[in-house]
């Protein structure tokens, strides 16, 4: 596997499943915000699925997908659920279990 080639699904650390709805502003916002999210923290460590439920509906109801977007956190360890566009970075990262960079309210003057 060359350098600059993404892990595949058997090396990625992460595993993420992102259920969207087309091309809605939601969807669209979901996708552009983890990608930035994995591009800043997970560089090279990470799998991402982007699945379109119009597309394929019985596997987002395999997945038990009740609202869209919905991330699923597959790997590591335990599965973990985010709804909606990922905009709350802070949430987003807490729930990754991803380390948060502090904010600039947390700076010593």
């Amino acid at each position: 596997m060359g350098a600059d080639q993404p892990p595949t699904l058997a090396e990625a650390e992460y595993v993420f499943q992102l259920f969207i709805t087309g091309a809605t502003p939601n969807s669209t916002r979901a996708v552009r915000n983890l990608k930035s999210i994995c591009e800043q923290y997970l560089a090279g460590r990470y799998e991402l699925q982007i699945i379109d439920i119009y597309q394929q509906p019985l596997l987002a109801k395999q997945e038990q997908i009740i609202a869209a977007p919905t991330l699923v956190r597959k790997r590591p360890l335990p599965v973990r659920r985010l709804i909606g566009d990922l905009s709350e970075r802070a949430g987003v990262l807490t729930v990754l279990g991803l380390p948060n960079p502090p904010s600039t309210n947390d700076v010593d003057a």
